[in-house]
């Protein structure tokens, strides 16, 4: 469970910073504010670029959280600037960097709590991560990417998938 959540949504999250970066030169480029790409949307009632940031940040830190079974660690949602939203990201992987493989001991097992779920309910761990928490922080992740595309800033499939490891077959 720790291999196919941490590492990963920590790899994603550098990813995403990068994107950033590059959303910062393209406004350079372009002579204009980049703090104007944080209220896109791809559709009016959809929430803005900002609030993707936040969410994919939250959805890391509650998958590092919840199957190690630790309380999440609140975070005011008060990012304003490309800046502070790189902070987050930057705080989000230290944060995920102090959850081991230990922690997550009997994480496929261990029931998650929800706010949003009925009284004396919960969902099994590996259920939780791969039905719930997984996508939800894709599918942030992705809204993000799309937005800044269509914003114009200069990255593609290699910069949301990036390296691949590989190993000598032979």
């Amino acid at each position: 469970m720790y291999t196919a959540s941490v590492p990963q949504v920590s790899k994603m999250l550098r990813h995403l910073e990068f994107w950033l970066e590059k959303a910062e030169q393209h406004a350079a480029a372009q002579n204009f504010d980049v703090g104007t790409l944080l209220g896109a949307r791809l559709a009016p009632d959809m929430l803005p670029l900002s609030y993707q940031i936040q969410a994919t940040c939250d959805n890391a830190k509650f998958i590092g959280a919840r199957l190690a079974g630790q309380a999440p660690p609140p975070h005011a949602d008060t990012e304003q600037t490309v800046a502070e939203l790189r902070e987050r990201i930057r705080w989000t992987l230290g944060y995920l960097e102090s959850i081991t493989a230990q922690d997550f001991e009997g994480a496929a097992e261990r029931l998650v709590q929800l706010g949003f779920l009925p009284e004396g309910k919960r969902i099994v761990g590996h259920v939780y991560l791969n039905q719930l928490a997984l996508p939800n922080f894709y599918f942030h992740l992705t809204t993000t990417y799309a937005l800044l595309r269509q914003s114009g800033v200069d990255i593609g499939k290699s910069d949301f998938l990036g390296a691949v490891p590989q190993v000598d077959a032979s």
